[in-house]
């Protein structure tokens, strides 16, 4: 594994919009009141490089989200279909199909259509999961050649004086 770089920085936080300044002391006040100083802010930097990725943890991580997205596009899709049922679209949908194929007795049967739509939706779930981890061999081939990419990673400690 790559060390990681280290830079030691002194800093003070300044709570506008996360811009960090660096410190600069302060004249002495002309009065002999005890002044609390500010905090002082250590900032610790690490640059580190991704030349690798485990394509088992990518193919489980995969499988997880596709499957996932899959379950929230039934759910939602099934909500869609009872509003569109309830508001008499499926219903106009049916006839015109109806009209369409000369057939007056034509019906979309809300069950085969939520079992095509899951067959279709696993497919997509194994084809994307397939695409996914053949993307992350990709990764690891190029980041031999190229380097990985480098990631800057800041702590930030704060002292009080």
């Amino acid at each position: 594994m790559a060390r990681a770089k280290t830079e030691f920085e002194s800093v003070s936080a300044n709570p506008d919009l996360g811009v960090i300044e660096k410190k600069t002391p302060k004249p002495p006040k002309t009065k002999k009141r005890r002044v609390a100083s500010p905090k002082q802010v250590f900032e610790r930097r690490y640059v580190q490089t991704v030349r690798s990725v485990d394509l088992w943890s990518v193919l489980k991580v995969a499988i997880c989200f596709y499957l996932c997205a899959l379950i929230v596009m039934l759910v939602a899709g099934v909500m869609l279909w009872w509003i569109a049922s309830a508001a008499g679209v499926v219903s106009s949908v049916e006839s015109f199909v109806g009209e369409l194929v000369n057939n007056k007795d034509f019906r979309l049967l809300s069950w085969q259509v939520l079992r095509a739509a899951t067959l279709i939706g696993l497919v997509v779930v194994c084809l994307l999961t397939v695409m996914t981890v053949l993307a992350a061999a990709f990764y690891n081939l190029f980041s031999e050649l190229l380097g990985g990419i480098e990631v800057t990673v800041v702590e930030q400690e704060e002292l009080s004086s």
